[in-house]
């Protein structure tokens, strides 16, 4: 098992950051070789079930999650939590967006990964790798375009 916290400042509101971390279908654009398919209608929040397959053509697995708590950032925070319901790959993420006293926004990716048949002993590396891997995918998510103008 592999647990791990992801910590990151952004010069983007509040609402912007969580709109784009919780756009699910656009982790596949900064994750390698994954692909996002939310299973649930629109709108997202609680309930709301999407899978992430990573892999080449027919070598992969499926990431199933499920959003289980959701509280969007329109006050200048938010919290959402996914509990990881696959066959392969199991644990939580909790992901957390904040405003920021001086001026934009503060990001709290939590998680918890655990891959089946996985040796123990591969827990650190499991842990560095899905910190760098996440982390990764944490700054393309906020970096990535211009912010969505607000109504």
């Amino acid at each position: 098992m592999a647990l791990f916290r992801i910590d990151r400042t952004s010069p983007l509101p509040a609402d912007e950051a969580w709109r784009r971390l919780t756009t699910w279908e656009r982790h596949a654009d900064v994750v390698p070789l994954t692909r996002v398919h939310v299973r649930t209608p629109p709108p997202g929040g609680e309930g709301t079930v999407f899978v992430a397959r990573s892999g080449i053509g027919p070598v992969g697995f499926d990431d199933v999650m499920e959003v289980v708590t959701w509280r969007p950032a329109a006050e200048g925070g938010g919290m959402c939590r996914l509990e990881k319901r696959g066959s392969f790959v199991t644990g939580w993420a909790e992901i957390e967006v904040s405003r920021r006293a001086e001026s934009g926004s503060a990001v709290v990716w939590r998680e918890e990964l655990s891959v089946r048949f996985l040796p123990r002993f591969l827990d650190g590396a499991l842990t560095a790798a899905g910190r760098l891997m996440f982390g990764r995918a944490v700054d393309r998510l906020l970096a990535s375009g211009p912010p969505r103008p607000h109504a």
